[in-house]
């Protein structure tokens, strides 16, 4: 029998290392720390191994179709596909910075959002039947937090495909360019990009059904992370608890849900965000 496989994406700190931390302990099989940078995955494969723990690292750039193509490969012909992907890697620009709202937009969604599909074109062909993908969104993933009545109805719309959810995620960075988006979308390009991976969790749950394969989205909490600029009150480990929930204890009836840090099961789309 080949192994179970357990991916993590952006797993060199912060969250994503901790739910490492959680699946070595708990986790019937292979556990993948992935990066961008070599160096500082490696680092932190070697900090898991001091408290004794076994995790095998590969290096991964969400942002890098070859880096993923790499990487699928390795993982098919080693072990035949995955059973539990974590996709954690995102970044956030603080609420300091100086780069124009036009570039905080375009890059962030080219990486909470369009990598993010792009990392699960690649892998969902190895997700083994019965496999677990747990999308990290946040709080700011909630619908209600986009101003627009008309997107928020085409966000929900249990008929909204992948590619359509693409070019509305588009059409906020270009509206970004025109500095007309506020009205529509809000003034958050993190907000939008979340709120995006939460609506693809919706999707991607309806196209693996016939899989067996349970997608959901998590907020994590407000955690004490580089992304937070380490304000949140909660510890990493705190953080990864829910998504370690989904991952392994959550029962197969809960798919295509948005789950609290509480592992408390929310509605998305209400209309009033928690």
């Amino acid at each position: 029998m080949a192994s179970k496989v357990a991916v993590v994406t952006g797993a060199n700190k912060g969250i994503g290392f901790a739910i490492v931390r959680g699946l070595c302990k708990r986790f019937d099989g292979v556990v993948y720390l992935t990066s961008r940078n070599i160096e500082r995955g490696k680092n932190a494969v070697a900090d898991l191994e001091k408290e004794g723990l076994k995790p095998n690292y590969h290096q991964l750039d969400i942002t890098d179709k070859d880096s993923l193509e790499v990487f699928r490969d390795y993982i098919k012909n080693k072990y035949g596909g995955i059973d539990v992907l974590v996709n954690n890697a995102a970044i956030a620009f603080k609420h300091n910075a100086t780069e124009p709202a036009a570039v905080q937009a375009k890059e962030t969604l080219f990486v909470n959002y369009f990598s993010l599909v792009s990392t699960c074109d690649i892998l969902f062909p190895i997700l083994k039947n019965g496999a677990r993908v747990i999308n990290l969104s946040s709080s700011c993933g909630q619908l209600g937090l986009i101003p627009s009545k008309e997107l928020k109805e085409r966000l929900k719309d249990e008929k909204l495909t992948v590619p359509e959810l693409s070019d509305l995620m588009q059409q906020y960075v270009d509206a970004t360019q025109q500095g007309t988006q506020a009205a529509a979308w809000g003034n958050s390009s993190y907000v939008v990009s979340k709120v995006g991976v939460s609506a693809l969790t919706n999707i991607q749950q309806r196209m693996l059904e016939s899989r067996d394969i349970k997608v959901n989205s998590v907020h994590p909490g407000y955690v004490d992370t580089d992304m937070t600029s380490h304000k949140g009150p909660l510890t990493i480990d705190q953080g990864a608890e829910a998504p370690l929930y989904l991952a392994l204890d959550a029962p197969d009836s809960v798919r295509g849900k948005f789950v609290w840090h509480t592992t408390k099961i929310v509605d998305w789309d209400s209309e009033k965000p928690l």
